[in-house]
């Protein structure tokens, strides 16, 4: 059984990861940059170790500062929570020649998921249902062939790429090398890889993501599906579970078909299958090989403890449920509370004087920040996820109502009062959004 476990991470997820391990009797140790010297996880952690200055390259980014910190602090097991090194194959290839467990998928599993290219030829032959697009990588001089054969809009994008970076649409023949030539300068700006694939574009698609856990030796479950199509320049803001686009039939049919991919590959610790979904199809479009920020939601309608489940299956010990025990329980929301301007989504650094989370039935909030605390400059603006669960839709959304009005975060901006138009919003009342709804009602509010 691993007995310290070193969390390389920061924020909420560094302190969400951190009661899992007290919670299973695990000493933890915190990794730190120096501009994160008063972080809650740092406070709370067994022990905690400061890895460089505040830019992340010299900090969470840096493997061998890490595994120094491992070998110092003697933590036999690393969990990388989410960004930063959590999909990087050769940190966990350098944690495993120093014996040192990786908590998380094997360095095939993650390099197999993180190449968009090779993760859909590998979906195809798992057979999971994959949108019509390149087989391969796409070039200037067979772009309009491969476009043609699949047809217009056509949606250009970075095979190393994430979080839009790299994404262009193509709606006709007179678009596409602005946009194949503007996506492959992207790619490698932000990848060092300019490679680019091509798929078809959906107009009104929703996002929904399958939740996925394999214990590595051929078993493995799904643990249902999570809403993420409130998106802003494709990074998620609000998400929910179940989704209000499908009914009990087509979750089970999605889920089965993700877990059995999963019990193909012989998967190991916690997995996202992520899809567009339009018109009663899913198309897969991506595989996150870590735990997602959306977690949450999925562990309020099931009981399950995800962070749990990725050590148990890191430690040896197997999945804690089978298929069959899982039960599907009322509904989930979480929405993302980012230190921005709400309208201009400008960051918002600085010293929260004041600070309450709601509380309640159903309420839960994962944050690291506290009154006092000086949001750092240097890493991402989100400060807190707040989860509300009910027996019922409806009975989640009025608690949401309630608790958004309840939350205080004083000092510097917060994206709260987005939420607080979100939730009186009828379209997003009658579950009746898609993946552009956000941008288009951004759009009209600014006019």
């Amino acid at each position: 059984m691993i007995s310290k476990i070193l969390i390389a991470n920061r924020g909420e997820i560094a302190l969400r990861v951190l009661r899992a391990c007290k919670e299973l009797g695990i000493a933890t140790v915190a990794v730190h940059s120096t501009a994160d010297a008063d972080a809650m996880h740092v406070r709370l952690a067994d022990e905690s170790v400061c890895i460089g200055p505040p830019p992340s390259r010299d900090s969470y980014l840096n493997i061998h500062q890490i595994v120094a910190a491992c070998e110092i602090t003697g933590a036999d097991a690393v969990h990388p929570g989410y960004g930063f090194l959590s999909e990087n194959a050769k940190f966990a290839d350098i944690l495993e020649a120093h014996g040192i467990t990786f908590i998380g998928p094997t360095a095939e599993h993650i390099r197999m998921m993180g190449d968009k290219i090779t993760a859909k030829k590998t979906a195809v032959d798992l057979g999971i249902p994959v949108v019509p697009g390149s087989e391969g990588e796409v070039k200037p001089e067979n772009a309009l062939t491969i476009a043609r054969e699949i047809g217009f809009p056509v949606l250009i994008k970075a095979t190393a790429g994430g979080g839009g970076r790299g994404m262009k649409v193509a709606k006709t023949e007179a678009e596409l090398d602005e946009a194949v030539s503007t996506a492959r300068s992207e790619a490698l700006a932000a990848f060092g890889n300019d490679a680019v694939y091509m798929e078809k574009y959906l107009g009104k698609p929703r996002h929904i993501e399958i939740q996925v856990v394999g214990d590595g030796e051929g078993n493995a479950i799904h643990l249902g599906e999570r809403d993420c199509s409130l998106q802003r320049r494709h990074q998620k803001v609000w998400e929910e579970a179940n989704s209000p686009a499908l009914n009990v039939e087509q979750r089970m049919k999605i889920g089965q078909i993700c877990a059995d991919a999963m019990k193909k590959m012989k998967y190991r610790g916690a997995g996202t299958i992520e899809f567009l979904y339009e018109n009663g199809e899913f198309y897969f479009i991506e595989m996150n090989t870590r735990l997602q920020v959306e977690h949450p939601i999925t562990e309020a309608i099931t009981g399950i403890d995800l962070v749990h489940e990725q050590i148990r299956v890191a430690s040896g010990a197997g999945l804690s449920v089978s298929q069959e025990e899982i039960v599907f329980s009322g509904h989930a929301i979480e929405c993302r509370i980012n230190a921005e301007d709400p309208r201009t989504f400008v960051p918002s650094p600085g010293k929260i004087t004041h600070f309450h989370a709601p509380g309640g039935l159903g309420v839960r909030v994962d944050s690291g920040v506290y009154a006092g605390y000086k949001i750092p400059p240097y890493y991402d603006s989100l400060i807190g996820k707040l989860i509300v669960h009910g027996r019922t839709r409806i009975e989640c959304m009025m608690r949401l109502r309630r608790v958004l009005d309840e939350f205080v975060v004083d000092g510097v901006k917060t994206t709260l009062p987005l939420f607080q138009d979100l939730v009186s919003n009828q379209d997003i009342a009658n579950g009746d959004y898609d993946i552009h709804w956000l941008e288009n009602y951004l759009a009209g509010e600014k006019h």
